[in-house]
């Protein structure tokens, strides 16, 4: 009987009993903290075959106090917190989900910026403190959207604004400009698209910064910039500057630097509280991606424990 460490979260909550599957194989699924701090997730590591990994950060040190580890099935699709150098040292192959959460994301994305157009959540605000008051917002088809980004889920977006009916830009230096056409997006360079886009989409992967001081200068006032991506891609103090000086229309988020940790950020201030949406990390909380993603980590857990090789192998 292997041990597998599972660390998200959300592993196993969907509609599928992973952890039922995994002991239908023989293996005990055993909870860690999801944050790795290392002075508790170490006599966890210590014990474990397989590592089903959340977001926390997979490093070295965490690598070397599991000597019995044979995968690190990252829960998700980014890898950029995880060590893949100290892993391919170690010989311990490291995969990922691509693709699981893709449609969620997707969906929430295209939620927020009905939200932010809208103002939906400032309005039910205002009503329940006794504020029937209106605010005029806009239409997501009158609008020129640029997509950040155009894997899975920057096309899924694209897929769904496609019905509201607004002109689509969409920059990815790494996606052929013909593929961009085919699926209903103009190709733009990154520039063009800030100068351009009236609501600005982040589908980028994180370790960059997209958005700073010099580039929400050049952004027209009343844009309204989304990110369901990664907080590293934009400077929080510069964003919420352009926000009370109305350079930004509004700011919608599933992130921010810090994640729960994050209460001193600049954009929880109460007086942007009518143009800053923020959500807890639920862009890939469905039933439908959980049970994705925690499927597709578990398949490839199973797969090395079993002696083959995992289907969703990441590579430096």
């Amino acid at each position: 009987m292997a041990t597998i460490l599972a660390t998200s979260r959300s592993f196993s909550d969907g509609d599928v009993d992973l952890i039922a599957r995994a002991a239908d194989a023989g293996h005990k699924v055993v909870r860690g903290p999801a944050h790795h701090d290392l002075a508790e997730l170490g006599p966890l590591l210590a014990g474990a075959d397989a590592w089903i990994a959340g977001t926390g950060p997979v490093t070295s040190d965490h690598l070397d106090a599991a000597p019995g580890l044979r995968i690190v099935a990252r829960y998700g699709v980014g890898t950029e917190a995880v060590d893949l150098e100290a892993a391919a040292a170690r010989g311990i192959p490291v995969t990922n989900t691509p693709g699981a959460n893709a449609d969620a994301v997707a969906d929430h994305a295209v939620g927020l910026m009905l939200a932010a157009l809208r103002t939906i959540p400032d309005g039910d605000r205002r009503v329940r403190a006794g504020d029937w008051s209106v605010r005029r917002g806009r239409e997501l088809g009158a609008a020129t959207v640029g997509i950040v980004g155009f894997g899975r889920i920057g096309q899924g977006v694209a897929k769904r604004l496609s019905g509201f009916g607004p002109r689509i830009l969409a920059a990815d230096p790494y996606f052929p400009a013909d593929g961009i056409r085919e699926r209903g997006a103009e190709p733009v360079d990154l520039d063009d698209l800030f100068r351009t886009a009236d609501l600005i989409t982040l589908h980028a992967p994180g370790g960059q910064r997209l958005i700073d001081a010099a580039r929400l200068d050049g952004i027209h006032p009343g844009t309204i910039i989304v990110n369901t991506a990664r907080p590293d891609l934009i400077d929080e103090p510069a964003v919420a500057r352009a926000l009370v000086e109305g350079r930004l229309a509004a700011y919608a988020a599933d992130t921010l630097d810090g994640d729960t940790a994050a209460s001193a950020s600049p954009l929880l201030d109460p007086a942007l509280a009518g143009r800053v949406i923020v959500t807890p990390h639920l862009g890939a909380q469905t039933s439908q991606a959980v049970d994705n993603m925690g499927a597709m980590s578990l398949d490839d857990v199973l797969a090395v424990l079993d002696g083959r090789a995992p289907r969703h192998l990441v590579t430096r």
